[in-house]
């Protein structure tokens, strides 16, 4: 793109009096490009309704950490959101830390978002979403189940905190991690809440159209699952 290309769609993107349409198809006339001048517009086009989510990509596309981590620390929440949702993608480690407080924002669009981006990492990421995982909130369910694909041992004993607080739904969730990685020792607890089977039907819940949850049939099949486990390894042939 020459010079003279690129300062039209750059005026175009920050022009108020641009149609929205002129606005956008000047931000997608800008992706790919990382030019100095190209990352300064959309750094300041993140914080404007109008073309915030393209800008959001376009920055992703440049590789502009920086300026997505400026934008995770701004007072708007839609700008946080929109920066958390392109941040995964880079899986920068410099946004590790950021993402992991951005996953106990109060506006729960950003926590949510943060913590499906700290799901792009590897285990770095772990510590994050263990954190994220104390919420007692939809985000705190996305986040233990984020960290449960790592299948590690600080997991499990989250999901035994988890299992006697929160909301239903965090407690199938750590129910299922206690299925494959809990031992002996939760067996009582689980034969308690497999006893209490009251299944939990969407429209107590909050959260639309959902199938019933039942934790005491999670409770029954997380015990014996176990219980199998420890009787394949104490036969011997």
């Amino acid at each position: 793109m020459n010079a003279a290309a690129l300062a039209l769609w750059t005026a175009t993107l920050l022009d108020p009096k641009a149609t929205v349409a002129q606005r956008n198809d000047a931000c997608y006339a800008l992706r790919g490009n990382r030019s100095q001048e190209a990352v300064a517009a959309l750094t300041q086009a993140i914080g404007d309704k109008t073309v915030r989510a393209c800008a959001a990509r376009d920055l992703a596309e440049a590789g502009a950490v920086e300026a997505l981590l400026q934008a995770l620390a701004a007072e708007d929440p839609d700008t946080r959101l929109a920066a958390a949702s392109e941040l995964g993608s880079l899986r920068d480690p410099r946004a590790l830390e950021p993402l992991g407080r951005a996953a106990m924002d109060d506006n729960l669009l950003v926590s949510a978002a943060a913590v499906g981006a700290l799901g792009a990492y590897d285990q770095r990421a772990l510590p994050m979403l263990l954190r994220a995982s104390e919420q007692l909130n939809v985000t705190g369910v996305a986040a233990l189940e984020g960290a449960a694909r790592f299948h590690d041992p600080t997991v499990v004993r989250a999901a035994r905190r988890v299992q006697v607080q929160g909301d239903v739904a965090a407690q199938v969730i750590a129910l299922s991690v206690l299925m494959e990685q809990g031992d002996a020792t939760d067996l009582p607890k689980l034969r308690e809440l497999a006893a209490k089977s009251e299944p939990v039907a969407s429209r107590t819940r909050g959260f639309g159209f959902m199938p019933v949850i039942d934790v005491g049939r999670a409770a029954k099949n997380a015990m014996e699952a176990i219980e199998r486990k420890l009787s394949a390894n104490s036969y011997q042939p």
